[in-house]
């Protein structure tokens, strides 16, 4: 039994289950391929793909499934001084991490020549992949990018977390429009206005957007369950996206430590916070967010800290710690039951034809 919205019916699924795209590897193609194929929309965050990878990816996507999945990418790349940081702003920065690269026995970093791939290059090769849906956060792409969209008959989703930015989204004409509220894990996807500045609920946010645009509504943040999605529905929404509940799945691309935290007590304390990314994201409070915050204001801004902190995760990982790594959480996290994505679809699946069927 299918159950069949608007935005289902955009985006060319039978369900409407959205699986939140990850950044930084924790996306996987197994896990899109999963969602998809068991009639929801998998998605795949790319920002952390190099543009000369991104066709391989779409490719890897569309041999895994015959049904729609969506690509990911973060419109704004840097922030206020975060594109081309100075020998003398990268010696300033590193005493902030040094401790942790003695720790870990890292050698001290050199200056890259860049700390993240450029948008413009990513979209232009994501449009000669063309993968059935582009999904995009942090701003808006220029029109000329949503127009060639609509030109290749690829479906475009942007994300708000207010108001003003779901109307700024509807008035560039994309398709679907994400509703994501504070309780989210992972980034806060502010664009109009600072991040701690637009903290809506995602119960009020579905409300009012998708009374004030007319495009399809997606509602985010706080939902792990059939409750939730239904939940979403009766708001206002056309589908609904779960992130954590599918982060918590084996085929995510998280490690075993940081999966077996969404299951345990320390669920229960999550923390917005800037010393991932040097960007709003909500994740488990531990050692590095608790001494990240000592630094305040120092700390550098997106993407530089991002680019410290990476090598800090990698070793961590290697050393099986959960202390020094980023543990992405949503506020729902404490319902989590299952850990596998067709268990968890199938579940949802199930509590809609119940629903539809009373």
């Amino acid at each position: 039994m299918t159950f069949t919205t608007d935005a289902a019916a955009r985006l060319g699924i039978c369900h409407p289950i959205i699986q939140g795209p990850f950044g930084g590897g924790l996306s996987t193609v197994e896990l899109a391929a999963k969602v998809s194929n068991a009639g929801g929309l998998g998605s795949y965050g790319a920002h952390v793909t190099a543009p000369e990878d991104l066709a391989d990816l779409t490719r890897r996507l569309s041999d895994a499934t015959d049904a729609p999945f969506a690509l990911n990418l973060w419109v704004s790349d840097h922030d206020p001084g975060g594109e081309h940081p100075n020998a003398a702003q990268f010696e300033r920065y590193y005493p902030i991490f040094a401790p942790y690269y003695e720790e870990l026995g890292l050698p001290a970093p050199a200056l890259p020549e860049r700390f993240h791939h450029r948008f413009e290059d990513q979209v232009e090769a994501l449009l000669e992949a063309r993968p059935p849906v582009f999904s995009f956060v942090f701003g808006i792409p220029e029109r000329k990018i949503l127009e060639e969209c609509r030109r290749l008959g690829i479906v475009t989703i942007g994300a708000a977390t207010t108001l003003a930015e779901a109307e700024a989204l509807d008035a560039s004409g994309v398709d679907l429009i994400v509703a994501t509220g504070l309780e989210a894990g992972g980034h806060r996807v502010s664009f109009l206005a600072p991040a701690e500045e637009s903290l809506t609920g995602t119960f009020s946010l579905v409300q009012i957007a998708a009374t004030h645009v007319k495009a399809p509504v997606i509602a985010a943040g706080g939902i792990v369950d059939g409750r939730g999605v239904r939940a979403s529905l009766a708001l206002g929404a056309g589908a609904a996206q779960l992130g954590t509940a599918f982060l918590a799945c084996a085929e995510s691309g998280t490690s075993e430590a940081h999966r077996d935290l969404l299951f345990s007590e320390a669920a229960r304390d999550t923390k917005l916070t800037r010393s991932y990314t040097g960007r709003l994201a909500r994740g488990i409070r531990n050692r590095w967010i608790q001494e990240m915050e000592v630094q305040g204001k120092e700390l550098p801004p997106f993407p530089v800290q991002s680019w410290f902190f990476g090598a800090i995760k990698a070793a961590a990982l290697k050393e099986g710690r959960d202390d020094l790594l980023s543990l992405y959480a949503g506020q729902s996290a404490p319902n989590l039951k299952h850990r596998s994505a067709s268990a968890l679809m199938d579940e949802l699946i199930a509590d809609l034809a119940t629903a539809r069927a009373a």
